[in-house]
Order: C-alpha cells, then structure tokens, then sequence
C-alpha cells in the first residue's frame, strides 16, 4: 500500500489550504505541541502546492536545527539571519528616512563593547527612577536589551537553542544590521544617498501602479476591508459589550502602527509572518517585551479573531503567537518609602494656586490626599463629583462610582475618609463648592471626562515627582501607597 504523501490541506470551512504536519516524537517536548500548522494563506491548489514546498523545507530545516541539539551559532550565520531585519528597517523608512527616529546611530556604534557592571546598571536603572536626563550609557543599554528581546524571536523562528551564547551573538548581529539601516537612512535623510533604481545602496524599485494593485489585488471571498476599519468595527460590538475605552485607544494605536509598518491598510493581506516581522520591529524599535506581548500582540489577536467570527477575515494571522518575558529585576518596593509620602503630602499641604486653572490647583491640594487615605487610583479621584461624597452621623464617606467616570473594575464602592483628612479641612472645601466635578472641567461625554483626567492626572503626577523628587508615582495611576506620616 503507497504510503500517503504531505500535501497541503484544505480548511472545511474557510477553504484556505494550510500545512498540516505532525511533530516527531523525539522533538515533541521541545516543541511543546503534537502538530504544527501553518497558514499557506490561499484557495488556489497551484499557489497552495509551491508555497507548501517552500513552508514544508522551513519547517523541516527547524526541525533538523532542533534535533543536532545545542550548537554554537556562527557570527556569519547570526548576520545572514539578521538581514531580514535590516531590510524591514530600510522598507519601514526608506520614503521619508528623515522620520527614522527609533534608532540613535551614535550609541548604536558602541553597543556590546565591554560589559557593564552590576553596579553601572544599578545606577542606571536608579536615574530612570529619579527621572535624571539619560547618559549615553543608558541608552545603550537600553538599545542592547531590545536587540537581546529580539534575538530570542529570531533563534526560535529558526529552530536554533537559545542560551546566552546563541542570543548574544545573534543580538550583535541585529545591533549591527540596525546600525548599517539606519546610518544608511540618515545620509539618505541628507540628500547623499542615491535614489536611482539601479542603485545598489539600497534597492529603490520603480512603481507601476497597475502593477501594484494587481500584487495587492485579494482572492476572491477574502475580506476587502481595512485594518483600521476592523478595529471601529470591533469597538462598535465591544463598546455595546462593556470593554473600556482605553482598550479601544491602545488597540486602535497597535493597528495604526501595524498599518504604518506594512505600508498597507489592507486586513486581506497580512499573513503570519507579517506579524512575525510587526513583533521583531517593535522589540528592536524599543518597546519592552511586556508591552508587545501584553499591548501589541494582545490587541492584534483579539480584533482579528473577532474579524474572523463574523466573517471578516478567514484566518487570525496572530494566532498562537506569543513571546517570553522575563522577570524584571526589582530594585525597590512599588510603595513609597515613609519619607517620600511624607514629603508628597507635605507638597500638596503647600501647594500654591499661582497660574494654574483654579481646578487644577484643587486638585493638587487634595487628590494625593485622597489617594493616600483611599487607596484609590488618581483618575478615579480626579473625576470626584460633589454629589458623590456624603455624610453619614459622624463619617464623611465617598463613593467610587464608574457613573462619574471611568472605575478600574467597572463596580461602585464606598471608603469612609480617615480622620486625618478630615482635620485637614477637607469637609470646609466640600462645602464650598459647586455641584458636578470638583476638579475637572470636562467636556460633553464619556470621552470628555477621559480626556479632562488624562491631562490632569499628568500634571498633578508631576507633583508627586516633585515632592518626592521621583518623576511619578511607583504605580502611574495609584497612589495608594502613599503612608500617613505626616
């Protein structure tokens, strides 16, 4: 009886072909599943055969890298991998190469020199604490440690054992390749470059416009809308469905940046590997590992599974992509230590209105108060209406209620205020003021209370940096840290 032969496999369902194959044995606990599964990304039997072949030979290389078991990755084949990356930064920026501000070319051309030591990287992660300017020392270790996040993505698309060794090199090899774009973009930037099509600096192709939109051109039954218009779309129902505003801006913010780094808007054509590339660009553009994982990749899987379950899109080109984030060293508690809080109530005891908005000047004086004796967040009492504080025999007490504005789980609560704000006449400011918002002004609308928060909430954290001399609070929106120890 022959023996069945791999061929690409059509989906019942939305009848895109994918590559089906099962994980050998001995690879199963490194691989961590019992079957890979890769989107072919067409309907076409023809097209589905040659990009089988091609994703089948991937495949298998990775397969062969993980069975020869650790081995030591050569400098020449860390460069060869990191070209991709260099040909993603040069295609992110090559049409306006002046707006290529992610990567410093001259700390870039001192990376991976001599180690740090400890006590350099302590001192470095201190000043980002106490919101001193950043040394060039900094940023370069800053710079090295998102090409480290990136080396990891690189070495497992490829089937190569990360160790420090392996990620090192490979890290160097994409520094390097980052250094030689964006050098390459800066005289670009200048007018030094060469334009021309036959240019062998960097390949500028002429355009044909036909030609372009017959590339672009969709499959039939594919979806023909934009990436943009899917995350309205999701809101629409989401919004209907209680998720929060501030979701809808950071997934709206991901797919702004999606759309900028493909150059297209077009949700038909992103492919897997799209989202490979989007996720290797933003570790090297600088963004921690957390935010891709837990923003980026987060926001992508959720719109485009979405798009998926009512017919939008035929595949999640996310799906079951992740990344591994390590656990970040903490050099001090999230709270603030006695004499900080102290000195942060001392701050706003002391507040002077000046030229600040009346309101504002409130705020100043009474929100870290607040937040102090609460334990609530700085948003949830910056948008405090007089309505929302009563008294009840002896005790005044508030109640946190997402009606004013946004509440962190959606749910209404009371605290009762210590006495120690009370004795610091808190009672004698509610009574003289108007009812509605105590220290905002916002405009019409749920997005009018968010928007007035937000800009008030950045300007009274500026007062926690100041009284304490540390740029803002350990937590950006708490202060529930904050001791009496006044």
């Amino acid at each position: 009886m022959p023996l069945a032969m791999s061929r690409p496999w059509k989906h019942p369902k939305t009848g895109i072909y994918q590559l089906r194959k099962a994980v050998p044995d001995d690879l199963r606990k490194i691989v961590g599943k019992r079957e890979e599964k890769v989107s072919l990304q067409t309907r076409d039997p023809g097209e589905a055969k040659q990009r089988f072949a091609k994703a089948l030979a991937e495949l298998e290389a990775r397969w062969a890298n993980l069975r020869a078991g650790p081995k030591l990755l050569t400098e020449r084949e860390a460069h060869q991998l990191a070209l991709a990356a260099y040909d993603q930064w040069l295609q992110m920026y090559r049409d306006n190469p002046s707006q290529q501000t992610g990567w410093d070319v001259v700390a870039g051309d001192r990376l991976f020199g001599p180690p740090q030591t400890s006590e350099h990287r302590l001192a470095a992660s201190q000043r980002a604490l106490d919101g001193a300017p950043e040394l060039p020392e900094d940023k370069i270790f800053r710079m090295e440690q998102a090409c480290l996040d990136a080396a990891d993505g690189y070495l497992t698309a490829n089937g190569i054992f990360i160790n420090f060794d392996n990620r090192r090199t490979m890290a160097r090899a994409l520094g390097a390749a980052m250094q030689r774009a964006s050098v390459l973009l800066a005289k670009l930037a200048r007018g030094e470059g060469d334009y021309s099509p036959d240019s062998q600096a960097i390949p500028f192709p002429q355009r044909n416009a036909a030609a372009e939109r017959g590339k672009a051109a969709l499959e039939p039954g594919a979806s023909n809308g934009s990436l943009s218009a899917l995350v309205e779309d999701w809101w629409k129902e989401a919004k209907a469905a209680g998720r929060k505003q501030s979701t809808y801006e950071s997934y709206e913010k991901t797919m702004m940046k999606l759309v900028a780094f493909l150059k297209h808007d077009e949700a038909g054509r992103v492919t897997p590997e799209d989202i490979v590339r989007f996720k290797d660009h933003r570790l090297l553009g600088g963004a921690s590992a957390k935010t891709v994982k837990d923003s980026d990749l987060a926001g992508l899987k959720t719109v485009f599974g979405w798009a998926v379950m009512n017919r939008r899109m035929h595949s999640n080109p996310a799906e079951g992509l992740t990344i591994k984030v390590g656990k970040s060293r903490k050099l001090r508690s999230k709270g603030f230590y006695d004499r900080e809080a102290s000195a942060i109530l001392k701050h706003a005891r002391n507040s002077v209105a000046g030229r600040v908005a009346p309101k504002l000047a409130l705020a100043k004086r009474w929100v870290p108060w607040l937040c102090a004796f609460t334990g609530a967040r700085v948003g949830e009492m910056l948008q405090l209406r007089k309505e929302d504080i009563r008294r009840e025999g002896k005790n005044w007490v508030v109640h946190v209620t997402p009606e004013a504005g946004p509440v962190k789980t959606d749910e209404a609560r009371d605290v009762v205020l210590h006495r120690q704000i009370i004795e610091e006449g808190f009672p004698e400011f509610y009574e003289r003021s108007s009812r509605g918002y105590l220290f905002i002004d916002p405009k019409a609308g749920d997005l009018g209370v968010r928007r007035a928060v937000k800009t008030a909430r950045n300007k009274v954290n500026v007062c926690f940096g100041a009284g304490s001399r540390r740029r803002s609070a350990p937590g950006s929106h708490s202060c529930n840290s904050i001791k009496s120890t006044t």
